[in-house]
């Protein structure tokens, strides 16, 4: 189980003589993996403030840590409040274990197992009283039921969030539980700040602005040190120019006095 919400030292706390949880199949849709490591990267980086944060994949999501019929493997798992550590350690979210079932779990759609997404696990993730469950399909509904769904849990049973198409072709919702917009964007999902309507940037845009703030500061650099070494050649120039009036000046005042003595002044 992977984890990128946690700033701390390794904790494993309470759970560290458990055995871990078996690692879950590993989803054979590279697209599918890319696009969740993607979500979980932007996620860490807009929760580094915090050490509180789980935000992980690839291990199982159980009630019970025996029940091995339990076999739910959610692509991003979401909790508040958690020791991260403690749950990494583990190599799975068991809800008897952290005390309180995730707040957001996400699946990425993918042909063997979509249809299992939006039908049996959105009637356990209900049962587990997951607060939030996301569905993404890049495919705009081929694998999913659609190309974006939400569900809040109310009163045990999920409603469905509102879900917004726009005339560009942009689809979004609200996450209350993230406080972000996820939005289905030409087939990539993103993650928008509803205050300043952009959207969290992407490990490689990130990566991109880091490389263009370096080759600025690099550019800005170069630019301080040609302007140095002008002002150097000009400071030079001057103290060549001075001590080359200061000899003229001497040899006029030679002249002068040489003028004087002949004059008999």
């Amino acid at each position: 189980m992977t984890t990128r919400g946690s700033l701390k030292k390794p904790d494993t706390g309470g759970h560290s003589h458990l055995e871990p949880l078996p690692d879950p199949p590993r989803e054979p849709d590279m697209q599918q993996r890319r696009r969740t490591a993607a979500f979980d990267a932007i996620l860490m980086a807009h929760f580094a403030h915090r050490n509180d944060v789980l935000i992980s994949g690839d291990g199982y999501l159980r009630r019970d840590p025996a029940n091995e019929d339990e076999q739910f493997a959610p692509d991003c798992v979401v909790a508040f409040g958690v020791n991260p550590d403690a749950i990494v350690s583990r190599n799975g979210y068991v809800i008897s274990e952290v005390g309180k079932p995730p707040d957001f779990v996400l699946e990425v759609a993918s042909r063997s197992t979509g249809r299992r997404d939006y039908t049996v696990k959105r009637t356990g993730y209900a049962g587990y009283g997951v607060q939030e469950y996301w569905r993404f399909d890049r495919t705009d509904g081929r694998f999913h039921d659609t190309a974006l769904a939400g569900d809040v849990l109310t009163d045990a049973e999920y409603t469905p969030a509102l879900i917004t198409r726009e005339p560009d072709g942009l689809v979004w919702g609200h996450s209350s539980v993230l406080d972000l917009d996820l939005c289905w964007d030409r087939g990539e999902l993103r993650l928008r700040d509803p205050r300043t309507g952009r959207f969290l940037p992407t490990p490689d845009e990130l990566q991109a602005e880091r490389d263009a703030a370096r080759e600025a500061k690099e550019a800005a650099e170069e630019r301080a040190d040609t302007a140095r070494v002008a002002r150097e050649a000009a400071e030079e120039r001057a103290d060549t120019a001075r001590v080359a009036r200061e000899a003229a000046e001497v040899q006029v005042a030679k002249l002068e006095s040489e003028l004087r003595q002949l004059r008999g002044e």
